[in-house]
């Protein structure tokens, strides 16, 4: 080309490469993790996240606080996707996840800084990965999933997320009825365990409902407030005067032609009543407006009907009561009707709610939650919606392993015994993955008070005595070591499992980046 440069990207673009690029991705990434770190634990503290629009979150859970955060950065944004597949997969230990992975690549960072090739340090990572899986799967202890172990289970999740220590156990018996009332031989239906939130009490008054909650207030006050037995219908039309597609005027010139025309639009819409009535209905949720003369029509009939009802709950009492949804009353058959034992309207402070319970084609059930605050009752939901995924987690997917980072120091040991045997420079990769491991039972003697360097050696002296029943067990102002198994604080092992997994893919991901190169 005759030493003429060649353009290849545009005057917008920015590109980044070699070790500016690693240490940028790095240290995003890092932050990320860092940002998370102090949440860790029973004793890990809260963020109070604002938006722009001053919607105040508070929380401790880190998949809500990285999606909060508005995180723009690519390479950060992985970190952030680390936590999001953990709470999809398994719906706890994602503070775990993202700590993790943010030590993995601090520890990566040095081995660069060490002339470590990346492929290097991704292949030790690997098999330090496989080593750790095998080390969770051998730390799986082997008791029966009972009641009282499955409740240990759910305290272990919600304990330090808002609940309080003193309804912390209440709410661990409502999570595992929820549960088992959904079980079944083929395992556990966890869809069909909803969480519905409800201000007004202390979260002691937490309940379990053998149904769905609908928001929906009945379309009359002069409707019957309680129905047993009750024939359901779910109508997707407006229960109106139907309006026509095209713009027409009409020409009355007579008082007669007048009556006439309000005959029919009154027949109309007591139609709409007759034709539920003959079908048997008692209780109509109608996902469209219900008009005023219609609702008198329905409440003279003895009909509860409840208008613009949420699609999702329109679907979620379709399936429980075996409805099917239809678009015109008049085509109702009795196969379209479900049955329940009962629905009833309760009234919270100045709202109604609707308790559709006992549903016969399915074993639907609602955990309603109770707080004194609207950031209270947002926090118990997501502390319920973790304990009711790790008790499923724990069913479905391979047992229990003991918490209190008593896991995660038998994992370092057991990948830094391995490292012994591993030749080369891999070697380096496989220590650092130990090492990165040990910053999480770190995290959590630093959280609970403890000196984290003599919290991290006391817990591995007595991990040399008793290999994985040592723990940081939070009592009274400070952590101490103990046993976490006979201390109540159990972990899922696909909890485990699954941080291990998505935070080493992550980092390995992060660190292979050698180029970043950013268009506008």
């Amino acid at each position: 080309m005759g030493g003429r440069p060649v353009f290849i990207l545009s005057d917008d673009a920015e590109r980044t490469t070699g070790r500016d690029a690693q240490t940028s991705n790095i240290a995003a990434g890092k932050a990320v993790s860092e940002a998370v770190r102090t949440t860790l634990g029973p004793r890990g503290m809260d963020k109070m996240l604002v938006s722009d629009t001053g919607d105040v979150t508070i929380t401790n859970d880190g998949a809500t606080i990285l999606e909060t955060m508005d995180i723009e950065h690519p390479a950060a944004q992985m970190i952030v996707e680390v936590a999001a597949a953990q709470e999809e997969e398994v719906g706890d230990g994602t503070t775990t996840a993202a700590v993790l992975a943010g030590e993995l690549l601090s520890k990566a960072e040095d081995l660069l800084d060490d002339d470590v090739h990346p492929t290097t340090i991704v292949e030790g990572y690997a098999r330090a990965r496989d080593i750790a899986l095998e080390a969770v799967d051998d730390g799986v202890l082997d008791e029966e999933l009972d009641d009282d172990l499955l409740r240990t289970v759910a305290e272990s999740s919600m304990t330090g997320k808002g609940t309080g220590d003193v309804t912390t156990e209440r709410l661990a018996e409502v999570v595992v009825d929820a549960i088992r009332h959904v079980e079944d031989d083929e395992g556990v239906a966890r869809d069909d365990v909803r969480v519905h939130t409800q201000t007004g009490s202390s979260s002691s008054a937490t309940e379990l409902v053998a149904g769905v909650i609908s928001d929906a207030e009945p379309a009359h006050a002069n409707m019957p407030r309680e129905v047993a037995e009750a024939t359901v219908a779910v109508v997707d039309e407006k229960l109106g005067v139907r309006e026509t597609e095209i713009d027409a005027e009409y020409s009355v010139e007579s008082v007669d032609q007048l009556t006439a025309a309000m005959d029919a639009e009154e027949r109309e819409l007591r139609g709409y009543a007759d034709a539920l009535a003959d079908a048997g209905v008692d209780v109509a949720f109608v996902t469209e407006s219900v008009e005023d003369r219609v609702a008198a029509h329905l409440a003279d009939a003895g009909i509860l009907a409840f208008e613009d009802v949420d699609d999702d709950e329109a679907r979620a009492i379709a399936s429980a009561t075996g409805a099917s949804r239809t678009g015109d009353v008049d085509d109702l058959e009795d196969a379209d009707l479900g049955r329940v034992d009962a629905v009833r309207v309760r009234s919270f402070g100045d709202e109604d709610l609707a308790f559709v319970e006992g549903g016969a084609a399915a074993e639907a059930v609602t955990v309603l939650v109770r707080g004194g605050t609207e950031h209270v009752v947002d926090e118990l939901e997501r502390a319920l919606a973790d304990a009711l995924d790790v008790v499923t987690a724990a069913l479905d997917e391979g047992g229990v392993v003991p918490g209190a980072g008593a896991t995660e120091i038998t994992v370092a040991d057991r990948v830094r015994e391995a490292a012994a045997g591993i030749e080369g420079r891999e070697q380096l990769a496989v220590e650092a993955f130990a090492d990165a491991v040990d910053v999480l039972p770190r995290t959590l003697a630093a959280n609970t008070g403890m000196d984290p360097i003599d919290g991290l050696v006391d817990l591995r002296s007595a991990n040399e005595e008793d290999p994985g029943r040592a723990g940081i067990i939070a009592t009274g102002q400070h952590g101490e070591v103990g046993d976490p198994v006979e201390a109540g604080v159990l972990d899922p092992a696909a909890v485990k499992r699954e941080a291990i997994e998505s935070a080493t893919e992550a980092a390995t991901m992060i660190a292979r980046i050698d180029d970043v190169i950013a268009a506008e």
